[in-house]
């Protein structure tokens, strides 16, 4: 009873308290320092103040009564979480009160957000293609994953709601080859881990490079990190719903700048139109994609007579959410139905 009443004091002051939070941000190079300068009435509380997990590293009380909470962290501390969106790396927390010990609400909430441009050529540490070995044409070491949706590490889980955005990642292991670049020759999503003739397809990718699913619906492929890796954004759909889902990839390597009707990157964009992912002002070799495309081109990367690499990821669930919980609405009702 007392800490319900408490809580509820606490936060009828911080209503009424009402005016925009006196909070400044200064951004470092791997660290941020926050001061917080709070009211009176919430200066016995000054423990109760979090940046993420950490309490502040300093407190001053004011002549005028009020109080500042310093808070001066690296991104390493405090649960910050790294996002990469496009040509920045952002690093984001929250600034809190909690008047109640943990597990009971929070009064307030402050985003804290850390903005750098990413560095020319950096791989995020979760996509770089690892320390295996990779000597000759032959030992090309291909991999492909399911990412998390904020692009920062392999997903958790490998369902996904219908609608929602799945972020497929491929990169070859080119240590011997530098640079080479990675392309998606042809993808499609079937109900098994191996495609035989009777295999029930979904055709993603295909005419050697053309994201066929972006005519459909919102897929793209996204701006690389590096020559060696490629990321497709690809909106769940409606196929195999409830069932093991394998995404089937043929991918195939080149030399990086030998770009043509047989080896691309191309999207439909906003425009309508289609685009080359690594040279828009080329996206005339994309104009096939809509008929048939030119295989008449040198060998890619690899063995005499290979031409990619065959690679499968799987299995994925895609759900589709809103009509179980439509069908658990039912369910409730009395007599099963509205």
């Amino acid at each position: 009873g007392t800490c319900l009443y408490l809580g509820a004091v606490i936060l009828a002051v911080f209503i009424a308290a009402g005016a925009e939070p006196d909070i400044k941000v200064v951004c470092a190079r791997d660290s941020v320092k926050v001061t917080w300068r709070v009211s009176s009435p919430f200066v016995p509380y000054a423990a109760r103040l979090f940046l993420g997990s950490c309490m502040p590293s300093k407190w001053q009380l004011l002549p005028s009564g009020d109080g500042e909470a310093f808070f001066d962290y690296k991104f390493s501390e405090c649960k910050f979480t790294k996002q990469i969106r496009g040509k920045n790396v952002v690093y984001r927390n929250e600034l809190s009160f909690r008047p109640q010990a943990k597990g009971r609400p929070v009064v307030f909430k402050q985003p804290i957000e850390c903005v750098y441009k990413r560095p020319e050529g950096w791989i995020p540490p979760f996509l770089n293609p690892g320390s295996g070995v990779s000597e000759g044409h032959s030992n090309l070491v291909f991999h492909m994953a399911l990412l998390n949706e904020q692009l920062t590490g392999v997903a958790k889980t490998n369902v996904i709601p219908l609608g929602s955005f799945m972020p497929i990642w491929a990169a070859v292991e080119q240590k011997s080859h530098q640079p080479l670049l990675l392309l998606m020759d042809e993808c499609v999503a079937a109900t098994t881990p191996k495609l035989n003739p009777g295999s029930q397809v979904h055709q993603i990718v295909g005419n050697h490079g053309c994201l066929l699913e972006s005519k459909r619906g919102s897929a793209v492929f996204l701006p690389r990190y590096h020559s060696s890796a490629i990321i497709l954004y690809i909106q769940a759909f409606n196929f195999g719903l409830g069932d093991e889902v394998y995404i089937h990839c043929n991918l195939v390597v080149w030399d990086e700048g030998a770009l043509g009707q047989s080896r691309k990157a191309c999207h439909v964009k906003d425009h309508g139109s289609w685009e080359l992912l690594d040279d828009p002002s080329r996206s005339s070799v994309c104009s096939c994609c809509d008929s048939v495309c030119s295989s008449k081109a040198k060998r890619s990367v690899g063995e005499s007579g290979t031409s990619g690499y065959n690679t499968v990821l799987g299995p994925l669930v895609i759900k589709d959410l809103s009509a179980a919980s439509n069908a658990t609405l039912v369910g409730s009702l009395p007599g099963g139905s509205l």
